[in-house]
């Protein structure tokens, strides 16, 4: 079966969909010709979905992808940089949360969302675990952390104190969560470890994903202690119960915020050097 068809009564022939392939899959041998797949062109496709996407009259369809399964752009929801700007100048880190579970339905809708993110080859090697606090399943995992941090206070003193790891055990022991700060959520990104992408697929859907929460009326923020945690400490792997071969490479802690917030927020003026 050839790489994608063409529907000649349509197709304009203006040569959109060759221009845009990434991987300059698609020639049109003439101005009266219409797009055809290279050689070996079924090889190299990386199912980006361009050539659907770019095409004004909907002529062209891969086998995995047809232009009717794509919505349309909807320019009336398309950001202006006033509004783009706006919302991710209101975008906070939330460390406090209520005391309300969020439904299923909203957080799948949150990590399609997130899963739209690009990445490397369009792979989309991102897995997703997605605990609750069940059982208070969560506060164990944040006990695991603290277990390394006390390893970590006593084996290696100085990169304890530059994560400043002794307030926030302290802290745990007065009853206070500084590592998942008694979110009901938390969010894991993981992949195949002998995917090179995956690493770098994660951190890029999790910043979608802590993006996304915010119009779904969510906070989120980076579970940095627990993700340090996840990648050496043996204890807290085995309680994550990975697929083998599979590293924790992000994870977030979610949940609806507790306090609304009123004002931007001042951030250093840009390091740029232009050349």
């Amino acid at each position: 079966m050839t790489l994608f068809t063409v529907d000649r009564e349509t197709c304009q022939r203006d040569g959109l969909c060759e221009a845009v392939c990434p991987m300059k899959l698609i020639e049109i041998a003439s101005e009266q010709a219409f797009p055809t797949p290279i050689e070996g062109a079924e090889e190299f496709c990386i199912n980006c979905g361009h050539c659907v996407a770019v095409c004004p009259h909907a002529a062209l369809s891969l086998q995995t992808m047809n232009p009717a399964d794509c919505p349309p752009v909807r320019k009336e929801l398309v950001l202006g940089p006033e509004h783009a700007e706006h919302f991710l100048r209101y975008r906070r880190s939330i460390r406090n949360y209520r005391e309300k579970v969020v439904d299923r339905e909203t957080l799948t809708r949150l990590i399609r969302m997130a899963s739209c993110a690009p990445s490397g080859h369009n792979l989309q090697p991102v897995h997703w675990l997605v605990i609750g606090n069940a059982d208070g399943e969560l506060r164990h995992l944040a006990g695991l952390v603290v277990e390394w941090m006390r390893t970590v206070i006593e084996r290696h003193p100085e990169m304890a104190e530059a994560l400043h790891l002794d307030r926030v055990v302290a802290a745990w022991e007065r009853g206070q969560d500084m590592i998942l700060r008694s979110a009901p959520h938390l969010i894991v990104a993981h992949g195949d470890q002998t995917v090179a992408t995956a690493q770098s697929a994660c951190t890029i859907a999790l910043t979608y994903l802590e993006l996304a929460a915010t119009s779904l009326g969510l906070g989120a923020c980076w579970a940095g202690y627990f993700n340090r945690a996840a990648t050496v400490f043996e204890p807290l792997t085995e309680a994550l119960s990975l697929p083998t071969g599979h590293q924790c490479f992000g994870a977030m802690m979610i949940g609806y915020q507790r306090y609304g917030y009123q004002r931007l927020p001042l951030r250093k003026a840009p390091a740029i050097t232009w050349r």
